[in-house]
Parts: C-alpha cells; structure tokens; sequence
C-alpha cells in the first residue's frame, strides 16, 4: 500500500479521486440517499485503486525494472539481468533483455579479446608503428617506436608529428604521403648512444569506405643488421679480390719475366719459379679455406659426430706442427685431462686445434712458448692454447673473428697466412653449439678458450 503514496501512483490516485468525484457531484443531482451515494463511490474509489494496483505490480512495476536493467546495460554492466517468472508479454521482454545482455556480453568479451590480442601483435612488432589523422596529430605509437626514439607514450600520443618528432626525413615522408595519397619510403640513420642505426620509414595512406583521406600509419624498420651484412659482403668481395690479386699477380709477374728470356738463368728462374710456387700454394691454400668457409655455412651442413679423446687428437696435432715448431725454436707444452672425452667432428676438431696452434706459432716471436690445455668438468670440455706471441690491442679484439682481419698485416702476410683462420674455427665452434673466447696483452701473449657443452650432444 506504501507504494500508493509514491510517484506514480500517488498522480494516478489522484486522478481516480477526481473521477469518483466527478461521479459523485453527477449522481448526487439524481440520488437522494446520501448513505447510499457514498457506498457506491467508495466502492468505486477501491474497485479502481485495486485495479490500479493490479496494473502497476503486473505491468508498470516490471517495465521499470525493465528499463532500469536496460540503462545498466547501455553503461556497460553487462551482468544486469531482469528477472520475471511469467508467461505474458512481460516475461518474453525479460527474456529478450537477458538474452540480449548475454550477446551483447559475449560480443564486448569477444571484442576485447581481438582488441588485446591485435595491441599485443602491433605492440610487439618488431617495426615501429606511428598512427597520424588527418590534421597531424599522433594517435598510437607502439613498443617498438619507444625504443627507437625514446620517451614513453605520452609524450606523443595527442601532439602534431612536426612538434614532436625531429626528424626531417620523417616530416617529408607523412607530408609526401599527404600529398600524394600513395606509399612513400625513405631512409634515414640516428645514433643510439655511440652505435649508428640505420632505419627505413615507409608512410602509408589510410581512406575511409568513401574514399576519402583520413590519415596516414608509418613503419619504421631497423635495417641496421642488413647494412651490416651488406658492408660485410662488400668488405669480403673487396678483401677476397685484394688477396687473390696479389698471388696472381706475382705469378703472372715472374712467369712473364721467365718468358722474356730470364728461363736461361738458372740461377733466376730457381728463384722465380720458387716465387711462382709459393704464391700458387697461397692461392690454394686461400681457396681452400674459402670452401671450408662456404661449406660450414649451408644449412644443410651435417656433422660427423664421434666419441674424441682429446688428449690423443691434441697430440696428432702436436706431431703434424712440430716442424713449424722446431724452425721457430718453439716449445709446447701440454697439459690435458686424461678423462677429457667429447663428442664432435673429429675433422673438424683437429682442423680448430690446427688453426690455433698456428696462430700461435705466426705471432710468437722466436724462443717462445706455447701452452696447451685441455679440462674435463661435469658439463663442457675446454680447449685452452696460450702463447707468449705479440698479443693483440683490446680494440681489435671484436673484430679478430672478421675475414681476412690482420691485427698484424705485414706479419700476416709474411707467415703466409689467409686472414679466414679464425673465422673458420669460430664457425666450426658455433656448428658445434659451443663457445670461443679471447684474452690478450700486447707484447705479452694471447689466450684462446674453445668451449664444447656436453650435454647438447648427449
């Protein structure tokens, strides 16, 4: 009954009085009986008022219920349900409502989901993404941009590329894809503390469904490794092309003089044609190693895997340079675990062990000395050669594993050395998942640490 004192009944009471009124002052004029009159509009006052009540529990109430579920929903609250156990008008509506939040629920889950999962892809890219309206305002950057250019977000997000952004080559680039409503690319470089970073920007045009203009997303691509490669690549093609050079040419050089008339020396063609071989072993041997590079490299590279006694391959090896050994007076020494057993390509093996005892034996001046050791522990097998050579300066060390890198140049050549021997071992140390490290001093030695992982081929 509280609810007939509240808004709306308590307007709808009212209007009932003023029509039991209205009857009232109507009957009054034709009946005489006032008991009476007031009998018949009081019934008439309470037949209404249930009636009224009756409507508004079965159908005013609900539809406000209804509507406030609805009002729930349009906030987001998904999860509101309106409840009515009946089998009229009323509990289809109900049905309709709920069924309609479940949807429109499963429908935001589902979005939200594709919506993450699109922000974790673009987000994670390995591409910076730059996201600009029409008027040049940025609208997204992702994680990748961040770390390219700094900052957080925020910094961006809400501001005009040309205020933000530095960079000419990228103002060009959205005011070019603006104008000419197409792809534009261009490159550019930034240092990153002291490394030098080479980035490609592409500007893209985005149109709506009519066609129209509505921004435009960049792309920014760190090509820093692939102009690497290139300047590597370049560098190889110009060293390989150096060092083949200089055989040929003193072979073409001698023969020619030979062939002038000097082949009747006896004396000068022993030495020309000394000359002439030595320089075609330098280019064999160059070759050589050129393969073994170029082999080690496919994909397809197979290793012929086998149980290695360490100690009796170092000492294989030993035998093969004692000669170069004995013509420089250089002493070995070897100190290798008994127990030291690997799996590995024993070619391959020998031909590290080869290459770093000849490094040692080129740079070690004479009466020098040499150590070998090999140590066994529970997970890797170490091939340690220490000698006390010319040692190496601290900023030539990252790049001792480059081809045809000399620290000594002149002395390089001298030995009749190619420049690929340490890039050999390191590829053939890599294929064999295990790890190369050096330690030098100048004018004191250098110490070069093979490490084999034994479980990786258990």
């Amino acid at each position: 009954m509280k609810a007939l004192f509240k808004k709306p009944l308590a307007t709808y009471l009212f209007g009932i009085f003023l029509v039991v009124f209205a009857t009232g002052l109507v009957l009054y004029q034709i009946v005489d009986n006032i008991l009476v009159l007031g009998s018949v509009l009081l019934t008439q006052f309470i037949i209404l008022t249930l009636f009224l009540l009756h409507l508004y529990e079965r159908y005013i109430r609900p539809i406000k219920k209804a509507t406030r579920t609805v009002e729930e929903i349009v906030k987001g609250n998904y999860r509101a349900r309106f409840h009515y156990p009946s089998d009229d008008i009323i509990g289809v509506l109900s049905a309709k409502i709920n069924s309609l939040a479940r949807n429109i629920g499963e429908f935001a889950r589902h979005e939200k989901m594709q919506s993450e999962q699109l922000s974790t892809v673009i987000d994670n890219t390995q591409s910076g993404l730059v996201l600009i309206d029409a008027k040049g305002y940025i609208h997204f950057v992702n994680r990748k941009f961040i770390n390219i250019f700094g900052g957080v977000p925020k910094d961006y997000k809400g501001h005009l590329y040309y205020d933000i952004l530095e960079n000419e080559i990228i103002h060009e680039t959205v005011q070019k894809t603006f104008l000419y409503e197409k792809n534009v690319k261009e490159a550019f470089t930034r240092y990153k503390g002291i490394e030098k970073i080479y980035l490609e920007v592409v500007g893209a045009p985005i149109f709506n469904e009519k066609g129209i203009l509505k921004g435009a997303v960049l792309v920014i691509y760190d090509i820093t490794e692939m102009k690497k490669l290139e300047l590597m690549r370049k560098d190889f093609v110009a060293n390989v092309s150096h060092e083949l050079k200089t055989p040929i040419t003193s072979i073409k050089g001698f023969a020619e003089t030979l062939l002038d008339g000097t082949i009747d020396d006896k004396e000068a063609s022993k030495e020309f044609l000394g000359i002439i071989y030595n320089e075609s072993e330098r280019l064999q041997l160059l070759i050589e190693d050129l393969l073994v590079l170029s082999r080690l490299e496919k994909e397809d590279f197979q290793l012929v895997l086998s149980e290695i006694n360490l100690r009796q391959i170092i000492g294989e090896v030993a035998i093969l340079m004692k000669h170069k050994l004995d013509k420089k007076q250089l002493s070995l020494s070897l100190d290798i675990s008994e127990n030291a057993i690997l799996k590995a390509d024993k070619e391959r093996l020998k031909q590290v062990i080869i290459n770093l005892i000849d490094n040692a034996i080129n740079y070690t001046p004479v009466n020098g000395q040499i150590w070998i050791k090999g140590i066994d522990t529970e997970e890797e097998v170490i091939i340690e050669v220490r000698d006390t050579g010319i040692g190496i300066a601290q900023e030539a060390l990252p790049r001792i594993f480059e081809r045809f890198y000399r620290v000594d140049k002149a002395r390089s050549r001298n030995t009749g050395g190619t420049g690929l021997g340490l890039a050999i071992v390191k590829h053939i140390v890599e294929v064999h998942r295990g790890d190369i490290r050096i330690t030098s001093d100048l004018n004191k030695g250098t110490t070069v640490s093979v490490i084999f992982k034994k479980e990786l081929f258990d």
